[in-house]
């Protein structure tokens, strides 16, 4: 492999525990009261096109405003205070990084979201890009257009790259991109191994994939 590529949230850190606590017990009975929605149905989606989606299956009680500010309320504190960087990511991007990696973060949360992780951690210099779905003119996870935008900017095939992501939606983008993709998580998320190559339900398996298929090659 020539490259890597890492989701942020539920790979990164820690995000999408509270993410998802909030969508299970605030958004989603909010947005649709009368209806159970499961939480995998916008796990990994970029916020802001979570309305949609789920205005396609469920009568919504709330607009398009109203939604999308229930995350923008919770995002400073779940990413300013609440998440925690995973266990030895940094020392797996330091070592990609001291032998030439290509390496990019590619992520549903917007750059108001992530500079908080990257300035918070000391993350910055341990990537070559950043790809937000909110850079995308068209829609992003489960879509393979923002891993074939990353790839681009990394300059490399995306059938020669690792994404590590942790959702359904994401595992299938990097699928559709052509990538080799891991699927990372304790007793990972539904659907998310559906799409994924290599499964790795902890830190040190998903450092050690890493490894194996990226640093092996160099």
């Amino acid at each position: 492999m020539d490259a890597a590529c890492f989701d942020m949230d539920g790979v990164l850190v820690n995000s999408e525990d509270y993410w998802i606590e909030l969508e299970r017990e605030e958004i989603l009975p909010t947005a649709v009261p009368d209806q159970e929605v499961p939480v995998e149905e916008v796990t990994g989606i970029f916020y802001e096109e979570q309305y949609d989606v789920l205005d396609e299956t469920y009568d919504l009680a709330v607009d398009y405003e109203a939604f999308v500010s229930l995350y923008e309320g919770a995002a400073d504190e779940i990413y300013g205070e609440q998440v925690e960087l995973t266990p030895g990511v940094r020392a797996l991007l330091t070592e990609l990084r001291e032998v030439g990696v290509p390496v990019a973060m590619v992520t549903a949360s917007p750059p108001e979201w992530y500079e908080i992780v990257l300035e918070r951690f000391d993350l910055g210099d341990l990537f070559d890009t950043v790809v937000s779905a909110a850079d995308l003119d068209g829609p992003g996870k489960p879509e393979p257009t923002i891993y074939e935008r990353a790839t681009a900017e990394l300059g490399v095939d995306p059938a020669t790259a690792l994404a590590v992501e942790d959702s359904h939606h994401g595992t299938t983008a990097a699928h559709r991109a052509g990538m080799t993709v891991v699927s990372f998580g304790v007793g990972a998320a539904e659907g998310a191994t559906e799409n994924a190559d290599l499964v790795a339900e902890t830190p040190t398996e998903m450092a050690e994939i890493v490894r194996s298929n990226v640093l092996a090659s160099e």
